[in-house]
């Protein structure tokens, strides 16, 4: 009897521990010295969507003193389009660092918040600083993407990633971002982003392998590309890169995780519809 009842409790108590463990490297990330580490974590975030502990986590880093991990954040945040989105980004607009706030008001624009407009126009017109030579070096670098085949990958992600969207979900482009903004990051990685919501089984298979890629950030790519399958059954394959080199993998792998975990219980507690009123019979 003893063996029955922990063989039907041994798969609750794994995935909770894989989930402790998960969340574990996600709030260790967000606490590293490292500011590529917290900008990381704070990129995928934006994969588990709108709910707590993580919301307030990426909210949290609003505060953070490095200014591409703030910049990632505001990313991470319109990513989620939630309710708390624009209290947040306002937040930000105030910021005393000009990229910040610059990247608030771009924000709050796109979700068609007046105030966002408002700075935009004061930006135009001279009354406000966008940065000091931080614009001038981004320009610089979007110039340059022109010629490189990332721009194409981007608009191809945008039109492509969000085909089978799950209510409540970010669809990360905040981590795809930063995966095609690393200098080493190869085609196969590209494709693998582009290839991330295609059901063909042979591209399930593609990602699955590519989960052992030699290359990091091909690693980093297909456990994003897996995590937007929104299929809870490949939460396994993201398990042992919860132990990975690179830490962009790892945190990946882990907001993978949850948002797959978060993805099984919704469907196992299907919102109950409503009893439809009795039909009074007529003598």
């Amino acid at each position: 009897m003893r063996i029955l009842l922990v063989a039907l409790f041994l798969p609750s108590l794994f995935a909770q521990d894989t989930t402790g463990r998960a969340n574990t490297y996600l709030s260790t990330a967000l606490k590293s010295s490292n500011p590529d580490t917290r900008k990381q974590a704070v990129q995928a975030l934006g994969l588990i969507g709108p709910r707590e502990p993580y919301l307030s986590w990426l909210e949290g880093m609003l505060d953070d003193k490095d200014v591409e991990v703030k910049l990632a954040t505001i990313a991470s945040l319109v990513d989620l389009k939630n309710k708390r989105t624009v209290p947040a980004l306002r937040k930000a607009l105030v910021s005393d660092v000009p990229e910040v706030s610059f990247a608030a008001a771009k924000a709050l624009w796109a979700l068609k918040e007046t105030d966002g407009r408002d700075t935009l126009i004061a930006t135009l017109s001279g009354d406000m600083k966008t940065s000091s030579g931080f614009i001038t070096k981004q320009m610089r670098d979007s110039l340059r993407m022109l010629h490189t085949p990332h721009t194409l990958m981007m608009f191809a992600m945008k039109q492509g990633v969000g085909m089978a969207p799950v209510p409540g979900l970010g669809e990360g482009f905040s981590s795809v971002m930063g995966i095609l903004s690393d200098p080493g990051v190869s085609g196969r990685a590209a494709t693998a982003l582009l290839l991330a919501t295609d059901k063909d089984p042979l591209v399930l298979a593609a990602l699955v392998d590519a989960l052992t890629d030699k290359d990091g950030t091909v690693r980093a790519a297909a456990a994003h590309a897996i995590a937007l399958r929104n299929d809870p059954k490949l939460e396994d394959k993201l398990i042992p890169l919860l132990e990975d080199k690179k830490e962009a993998v790892r945190v990946r792998a882990s907001a993978g995780y949850l948002r797959l975990e978060l993805v099984k219980s919704e469907r196992k507690s299907p919102r109950r519809r409503p009893a439809s009123p009795a039909v009074k019979k007529t003598a």
